[in-house]
């Protein structure tokens, strides 16, 4: 490959990590062809851009965006980038499919989420339970109508137990 087209798909990989506010870098080497097409409808359907990158490319785009140095003994071996704006989203995607064939793959091996980094195939659990911002909001908004709902049921019984009274 020329320099030239490095430089090119090095702007693309960038301009996809600039796109997403998370991505995950995961082997999926092994995978059948039926397999690939499965993941990436499953990609599709849940939002996540699934991309396969050389290292060495992937690597000088992290070192364009900035630090990601603590990803990078993760990049060697066959890598495929998930991107996506849903932090655990890929995370369950990957638990799921890895699980549900017989190659045991995707496997984890980085990923940077909610400005954090995870390294290693053991963070995968971790990430699955990392809540989104939207998941977060609805508890919040539960949180805040409970006592609300609390309020409103006390008095709806104590409107019962006034009128039950006055037909007695």
């Amino acid at each position: 490959m020329k320099k030239e087209d490095k430089n090119i798909v090095i702007d693309q990989v960038l301009a996809n990590l600039n796109d997403y506010s998370h991505f995950y870098i995961a082997d999926a080497a092994g995978l059948t062809a039926d397999l690939t097409s499965d993941i990436r409808r499953a990609c599709f359907k849940k939002e996540i851009k699934l991309m396969v990158v050389k290292n060495t490319l992937l690597k000088k785009a992290l070192e364009k965006k900035g630090d990601f140095s603590s990803l990078y003994p993760a990049l060697e071996g066959p890598s495929a980038l998930f991107l996506c704006n849903t932090g655990n989203a890929p995370a369950k995607l990957i638990k799921e499919f890895s699980k549900g064939n017989k190659v045991g793959k995707p496997v984890l091996k980085a990923a940077y989420v909610e400005d954090g980094f995870y390294v290693g195939a053991d963070q995968l659990d971790t990430l699955a339970a990392i809540k989104s911002k939207n998941e977060l909001i609805g508890d919040i908004i539960t949180l805040l109508q409970s006592p609300m709902r609390n309020i409103i049921s006390a008095l709806q019984n104590k409107e019962k137990e006034e009128v039950s009274s006055n037909n007695e």
